[in-house]
């Protein structure tokens, strides 16, 4: 029989090692307070706002006798408008405003989307340019930043205008276990300074935080625990396990082999 002097470390090192390798459910589970058809309002008007810096790309088209009358408003055609506009789209200059053909300069900054549709469609009647013209207007650079992935970092494209923070970790394929779900902050410039709020997808209370619908150039940044609850900790955790086990096999063996004779 092995010595308990022998085995009783080896017990401690394993069990020290198993202690800081583990994580807990807890730590990890997503809403972990929603109740069954629990009820959660949320924002269903949300719409981004004009920023400075944004890239926009605005459609004016014209139906019948105004067909003709839309083409000096849409510098590169209305026939491959909106892909030549994906690159050359209206720039918002430092003081929120864009220079449109014909209307000249238009204040955008703080507009919604639709809003800047109406201000446009308005100047181009009032000042006599066509009497019914339609008006669309898409942002060109609705951008999340993910910093702090498996990778390194993604860039999110959003296409629809509206993406929740749950919906963007979604995209990135989710957290990992190892991630400090505590400590996802998600940057945003308001009123030209950075704000941050960090969100917590374990609980319910993330649907409350305003930062919870994002907006364009948010930038999301996830933290890690220290090196023992990494991928790479686990790994070295398993190999000093493993050794420590081929070590015992080998002391019983020894062992055996000298009490035998």
């Amino acid at each position: 029989m092995i010595p308990a002097k022998i085995i009783k470390p080896i017990l401690y090192c394993l069990l020290l090692v198993l202690a800081t390798s583990c994580v807990t459910s807890k730590e990890v589970s997503y809403l972990q307070d929603l109740k069954p058809n629990e009820t959660i309002p949320l924002n269903s008007k949300f719409e981004a706002v004009v920023s400075p810096y944004d890239e926009l790309r605005i459609t004016v088209l014209g139906f019948g006798v105004e067909k003709e009358l839309a083409e000096p408003f849409n510098p590169y055609g209305t026939t491959q408008g909106a892909a030549s506009q994906n690159a050359f789209g209206y720039l918002v200059d430092v003081n929120g405003n864009i220079q449109f053909p014909i209307l000249g300069r238009i204040h955008a900054q703080g507009l919604t989307r639709l809003q800047l549709q109406d201000t446009i469609k308005e100047r181009l009647i009032s000042g006599g340019h066509m009497n019914d013209p339609m008006v669309e207007v898409r942002f060109s650079n609705f951008r999340v930043f993910v910093l702090g992935t498996a990778d390194g970092g993604k860039v999110l494209n959003i296409n629809n205008e509206r993406c929740t923070f749950l919906e963007a970790l979604a995209m990135v394929g989710g957290l990992n276990k190892y991630t400090k779900r505590n400590r996802i902050a998600v940057m945003r410039e308001v009123d030209g300074e950075l704000e941050t709020h960090f969100l917590d997808p374990r609980s319910t209370e993330v649907f409350n935080d305003p930062f919870f619908l994002l907006q364009q150039n948010d930038i999301i940044v996830t933290e890690s625990f220290r090196r023992t609850y990494t991928q790479e900790g686990l790994n070295t955790s398993i190999m000093i396990v493993s050794t420590i086990a081929s070590l015992i096999s080998t002391v019983a063996l020894v062992y055996s082999l000298i009490v035998s004779k």
